[in-house]
């Protein structure tokens, strides 16, 4: 793991209060949408996220707001979360059922190469840690839709339509 910021696990009630707020937030919603971003970096590495509120590691990024493209929305979330900013528009890889989590949900997930990076930020309840990966040095605790999805984009897998 390199290029890493690592924080102290949030409290359990910090855990259930974001938990409810996420429960809310999706059932006051017939859809949802979230856009994430693979940053490969000239190593081929990949740069993935540890969140504070929930398991495994993950692409960053998060999801849209009123008025936003998804795009800006997956460049915002970024650049929120680990200082990457795009320095040309992200590749469209794909778009993903996300059922699993809630039945209306669904992920965009784009690719970017051409990026320059600010400071890392902190260590915060959202983003536990991050750190850019090898394909074959992964987490074992990557999630399962994050593999796939790796797997299509360096692998040539066929493009499958869930998360």
């Amino acid at each position: 793991m390199t290029s890493g910021s690592k924080n102290p696990a949030p409290s359990p009630s910090r855990l259930f209060v974001r938990w409810l707020l996420q429960k809310r937030w999706r059932m006051t919603r017939g859809l949802t949408l979230g856009g994430q971003v693979c940053v490969v970096d000239e190593q081929n590495r990949v740069l993935l996220v540890r969140h504070g509120y929930r398991p495994g590691w993950h692409f960053p990024g998060g999801g849209v707001e009123k008025g936003e493209t998804v795009s800006v929305a997956a460049l915002r979330e970024l650049a929120e979360e680990t200082g990457v900013m795009a320095r040309s528009p992200p590749v469209l890889h794909g778009i993903f059922n996300h059922g699993a989590v809630f039945p209306g949900d669904h992920v965009v997930l784009y690719v970017l190469r051409d990026f320059t990076r600010a400071p890392i930020p902190a260590a915060s309840f959202e983003i536990a840690e991050q750190a850019f990966f090898a394909l074959d040095s992964l987490p074992q605790a990557t999630n399962a839709g994050t593999r796939r999805r790796l797997a299509e984009i360096f692998q040539g897998q066929p493009i499958g339509y869930v998360w």
